[in-house]
């Protein structure tokens, strides 16, 4: 009796520990360095509590293997500690996918956010209520990168796969837009200038100026990089194909902030990838790559060299 008792409580505790495992393989750091503030009680308890709320959360409907789940870091670093507990700062996301065959990870994601204004309260939970917008900044700005991630993961694995993520992380900004009374930035066309925020990112990622992005960032994961064990010079030939793709979007919707994002998390990448290849083929990313990422053309270059 007591065996099956035993039994019964290692299945409740196993179904449990399933139930609570999210999508997310996140680390989360929270950096301090400009403030004064010597007890780092709060921000060691807000760095689990992101932790938790990241790799708890059920995000999709979809039941995810341990080994499934999305590798991505978020180091949030704290500048300013304001009154009433606000916090200003900069949230860096990164996120990577396996590639088929191999044991190399590429870049889904890494940029950098540097409009980060939120409450937290020593103790606090950290709880993402979707309709919700008072006190919801923290979570929402979470829960927002969390949904572009998996857009851009099921993007990778099936043409548009990640369309229901995409679409709630637009709605995420439509609610804090819509809220009286949160006035954070970030998350409105005009904050910070230049195009360069969560409005346009999910905006870029919408448009349908911006959709043969979407199409080339599928051909470029599927079949381009996953092949490349198998077949390295069609797998060349797809990549080469979706480059080209990306430049048609650059000049469709000029400046658009997913182009640039797209430059910031494979720059290194293709400068490995194409250190190997035929003259013409050098030439031709070369040519791609200086013009959308003009700030790193000479990064570029090595790929000649």
């Amino acid at each position: 009796m007591l065996k099956k008792i035993l039994s019964s409580l290692l299945f409740i505790a196993c179904v449990c520990t399933l139930t609570a495992q999210g999508e997310l393989n996140a680390t989360v750091r929270v950096s301090t360095p400009q403030l004064q503030k010597n007890d780092r009680k709060v921000f060691d308890q807000l760095e689990v509590a992101l932790r938790d709320f990241l790799n708890s959360t059920k995000w999709t409907q979809d039941i995810y293997e341990p080994e499934e789940r999305i590798k991505c870091n978020f180091i949030l670093t704290i500048s300013e500690e304001q009154d009433n507990n606000v916090f200003k700062g900069e949230l860096a996301v990164q996120a990577t996918r396996p590639v088929f065959g191999s044991g190399y990870e590429t870049a889904l994601i890494s940029h950098l956010d540097k409009d980060v204004v939120f409450t937290y309260e020593q103790n606090q939970p950290i709880e993402f209520l979707a309709d919700a917008t008072d006190n919801q900044n923290l979570p929402a700005l979470l829960a927002f990168y969390t949904y572009v991630i998996l857009g851009l993961d099921y993007d990778s694995y099936s043409l548009y796969g990640g369309d229901a993520y995409l679409l709630t992380a637009q709605q995420i900004v439509t609610n804090i837009q819509n809220s009286s009374t949160n006035n954070t930035p970030g998350w409105r066309p005009g904050d910070g200038g230049k195009n360069r925020n969560r409005y346009w990112i999910i905006e870029n990622l919408l448009n349908p100026r911006v959709k043969p992005y979407r199409s080339a960032m599928y051909n470029y994961y599927r079949k381009g990089l996953d092949l490349f064990t198998t077949d390295m010079d069609k797998a060349k030939a797809v990549v080469l194909q979706s480059l080209e793709e990306i430049e048609k979007v650059n000049t469709a919707y000029f400046n658009s902030m997913i182009v640039q994002m797209f430059s910031n998390a494979k720059k290194d990448e293709l400068v490995e990838m194409w250190k190997v290849a035929g003259r013409p083929q050098k030439e031709r990313v070369i040519q791609i790559m200086t013009k959308i990422d003009p700030a790193n053309s000479q990064r570029y270059r090595e790929i000649g060299s």
